[in-house]
């Protein structure tokens, strides 16, 4: 992991503090929220650069255990986030909302670093990634309507509208400008030159968009300071659910352990911007939904460094008992 991906958090952090100062100067708050949006869709154009979607046929060759992977992240973790919020958040709508959107939404890059950490099958993290990316494109919609509907009153036109405005643009762009490079210089100069040299810009156009928002809405966060300690609960109850049932899983089923840390990696990891984004286009009179999402790589980026490490004190067991065989 690069001394960029260590310092997220703090990155992060950083740009909250940075931008709940500026925000108390006067004007700035309206020219912040006016950047907000245009800073997230540079930023998915960066990371949806990074998803090879021709490769979504090589998903099959990884058989059940990709499948269980899916099947986790999108029938089991959306059902379990509506509980969840149900448990923690049920007289906190806004909240109860961003976590839902927040884990309805596997992450397409993240867990890369984190399976590598946890000597994880790298091959099959890669195998998923387009697919995680082209169904929570699909199913994000769905699940609003379905799972979020059931919180506060939701309109499909609206929805459908602002998850194609800030999704469906950012992955055209993304589609055009890789198959541009593969035709100009090929995929060994992508992968190479031009996918690293995006990865500082992306971290950058996060931290402006996180600085914006708290800028744009310092008030909000000095009226409601207790957000972090009401997402703590139910976000690390998830981490631990999902940790526990893959390790379960993987030690009923017989499964090599590079195969069970890349399926804890992906079925923990969340894609916070993604979701950020969508809320952002789709319930602007509401940014404590949009803060709930801000707020979540906080807790997130600290809890999976630790669930990888974790794995590693499992894997010398995990050895053991294939061993004894």
């Amino acid at each position: 992991m690069s001394l960029a991906e260590r310092s997220q958090p703090l990155i992060i952090l950083g740009a909250a503090c940075f931008g709940l100062v500026v925000g108390q100067a006067a004007g700035i708050a309206a020219l912040a929220e006016a950047l907000i949006l245009p800073l997230l869709m540079l930023m998915l154009t960066g990371a949806f650069l990074h998803v090879p979607l021709r490769r979504l046929g090589e998903v099959r060759r990884h058989g059940s255990v990709a499948a269980l992977s899916l099947a986790i992240n999108f029938i089991w973790t959306p059902l379990l986030a509506w509980l969840l919020g149900w448990l923690f958040l049920r007289h906190q709508p806004a909240l109860w909302l961003g976590l839902i959107m927040l884990l309805a939404t596997p992450c397409t890059d993240w867990y890369l670093v984190f399976t590598s950490i946890a000597r994880g099958n790298l091959p099959l993290s890669m195998a998923l990634l387009p697919v995680n990316l082209a169904l929570q494109l699909l199913l994000l919609p769905v699940y609003l309507l379905l799972l979020a509907g059931a919180v506060v009153p939701l309109a499909w036109e609206s929805i459908a509208l602002s998850a194609g405005q800030v999704l469906l643009l950012p992955l055209g762009a993304a589609v055009a400008l890789r198959s541009a490079a593969q035709r100009w210089r090929g995929e060994a100069w992508l992968a190479l030159r031009v996918l690293p040299a995006i990865q500082p810009i992306q971290t950058t156009c996060l931290a402006l968009a996180v600085a914006a928002m708290f800028a744009a809405q310092g008030s909000l966060i000095i009226q409601n300071p207790t957000i972090f300690l009401w997402l703590l609960a139910p976000l690390l109850a998830f981490y631990a659910i999902n940790l526990g049932l893959a390790l379960g899983l993987g030690r009923c089923l017989g499964m090599a352990y590079p195969n069970v840390a890349s399926l804890c990696c992906t079925t923990m990891a969340r894609n916070s911007p993604l979701a950020l984004a969508v809320a952002l286009a789709a319930f602007p009179a509401q940014p404590l939904i949009a803060l709930t999402l801000v707020i979540v790589p906080l807790i997130e980026l600290p809890v999976l460094a630790m669930a990888s490490q974790i794995l590693l004190r499992v894997r010398a067991g995990w050895r053991c008992a294939s061993m004894s065989v």
